[in-house]
């Protein structure tokens, strides 16, 4: 979504690095490429006036040219004043005191309310909250029967006593304010704790859309109106959040479809312009791709600051603590990693969501954005099958998979043998790599490590060197000492010098078996 915009932001301010000292001059061009790099991202006008004059009037400042580094304090700034246009501080949900707590949908139609009903309830049920949908949307064809199906993939039950029209030449004969009532009835008899409405949308903002979505809100009294809103509409946003705003007072904005092509600028305007701050993310087709709104992580990746925070909180949900368990146990007794313990791996990672998505997240890649853009994600799907083709004994020693076995496999993961070969290749040097790893070694080419103890030619450690002569004698000598007072003989250090068989408790006949 943000991919045009931070990479001429990133560009921008690759033109900084290296500067002791920014000049107004320097400083008003990087103000004015902000400026042209925003208004291409489609962020409304007024937005972008007010976020480049405070920029340029923090850059001027004194936290900048008392900086040693002007130009990491420049992205610094950038960072702080993305974060306050997106809202600031992380909105949760505001729960009411006496179940059930109502949330109220609104938008308009195409932006991915329906998909967002169940996406949230699959949420909120993850966290053990007992959600019930409420289908009022009667007017669009089979709205009522996509959300009985939402409803039923996010494994949480739905309202609908009216089936709604199944064709745009069919009346709506039934009152969607009657049913959003009844549906908060419904939820307090059947003890549900949480209540998600979905309401009806238009093409366009009208006055009969309005009114509908006010007597809903009235009926029901909602806790949260939550405006959701398509990413992908640009300039127009704007106008559609304030119209919004002024019909049914939403308290909050979920973004969807965050996962377009679009240039994103909805989400840099609508929080400023109207003062409600965006609490949701809906990110993918799949009820999974949902997640709370964070301004700071936002803005990193904006940025091309990486989300780490996300990922970890990602990785925590999905990844199998048993199997992390099991192979940090592996990894501390150096035992080998094997082709099983590679497809256990990969499969948690696939849980998490797609690679590009995951590499998207993590800071400094050495992945350019054309790199990630064209990553293929059936690669990994290949890679599966070529791992499935073998054997459990190939599996566990790949070293035995001559030509014909790689020939074997190829044909039955359907992929050519040199891709074989290929993976077959990675997989060595990443074993090679544990290995290094698992040993307290460094790996070339990352700094830190532990590097193993120098040792001599028969594996003994060289003695230390000193250009100090007395030091070296009085280091001689104390290792003499200690050699002298050492036992010998045993192996468990007891001498046997003094050893007599007589003073141990042996079966009858035993002596015969101890050696003089």
């Amino acid at each position: 979504m943000f991919n045009s915009l931070s990479d001429r932001l990133t560009s921008t301010f690759k033109n900084l690095r290296g500067k002791g000292r920014l000049t107004e001059a320097q400083i008003d061009g990087t103000v004015r490429e902000i400026r042209r790099a925003l208004l291409d991202a489609d962020v409304a006008v007024p937005v972008v006036r007010a976020f480049t004059a405070q920029i340029k009037e923090r850059a001027l400042g004194e936290e900048v040219s008392a900086s040693l580094n002007p130009g990491q304090q420049i992205v610094k700034i950038v960072n702080e004043e993305l974060v306050n246009i997106l809202g600031g501080e992380t909105r949760r949900l505001n729960l009411a005191k006496v179940a059930p707590t109502v949330i109220m949908l609104a938008g308009l139609q195409g932006a991915g309310k329906t998909t967002l009903a169940g996406k949230l309830a699959k949420h909120l049920k993850a966290q053990g909250h007992t959600p019930l949908l409420v289908a009022c949307d009667l007017q669009r064809p089979n709205a009522v029967k996509q959300l009985q199906v939402n409803g039923e993939r996010a494994g949480v039950p739905v309202y609908a006593p009216h089936p709604g029209v199944s064709s745009e030449f069919e009346a709506s004969t039934g009152d969607p304010v009657a049913v959003a009532r009844d549906g908060v009835a419904e939820a307090k008899a059947k003890l549900h704790d949480i209540v998600i409405v979905d309401t009806a949308g238009r093409l366009g903002v009208d006055a009969e859309m309005m009114e509908q979505a006010a007597n809903i809100r009235a009926a029901i009294n909602p806790d949260e109106v939550l405006f959701v809103i398509d990413a992908m509409i640009g300039q127009d946003a704007v106008n559609t959040a304030q119209a919004f705003n002024d019909g049914v007072n939403f308290t909050g904005v979920v973004l969807s479809k965050l996962d377009g092509d679009a240039r994103g600028g909805a989400a840099l305007s609508v929080a400023s312009v109207t003062g409600k701050p965006v609490m949701f993310a809906s990110t993918g087709e799949n009820l999974d791709d949902f997640e709370i709104f964070h301004p700071d992580r936002m803005a990193s990746r904006i940025l091309d600051m990486g989300d780490v925070m996300t990922l970890i909180e990602q990785a925590e949900a999905n990844w199998d603590k048993g199997e992390a368990e099991r192979m940090a146990k592996k990894f501390a007794d150096q035992e080998d990693f094997t082709l099983d313990d590679f497809l256990m791996q990969m499969a948690q990672i696939r849980k998490m969501g797609s690679m590009k998505k995951i590499l998207g997240m993590m800071p400094g890649s050495q992945i350019s954005r054309q790199q990630l853009e064209q990553f293929d994600e059936s690669q990994m799907d290949r890679i599966e099958a070529i791992v499935r083709s073998m054997t459990p004994h190939e599996r566990v020693a790949p070293k035995i998979i001559n030509g014909s076995r790689r020939a074997r496999i190829a044909k039955g993961s359907g992929v050519h043998v040199s891709e074989v070969n290929s993976m077959l290749e990675r997989f060595g040097e990443a074993q090679k790599m544990m290995k290094k790893l698992a040993s307290g070694g460094a790996i070339p080419g990352m700094p830190g490590g532990r590097a193993g103890a120098k040792k001599g030619a028969k594996g003994k450690k060289k003695p230390a060197k000193f250009g100090n002569p007395a030091k070296a004698a009085q280091l001689a000598a104390e290792e003499a000492a200690k050699a002298k007072a050492a036992p010998t003989g045993a192996a468990f250090g007891a001498g046997t010098k003094d050893f007599n068989p007589a003073d141990m408790n042996l079966p009858k006949g035993f002596e015969k078996f101890l050696g003089k």
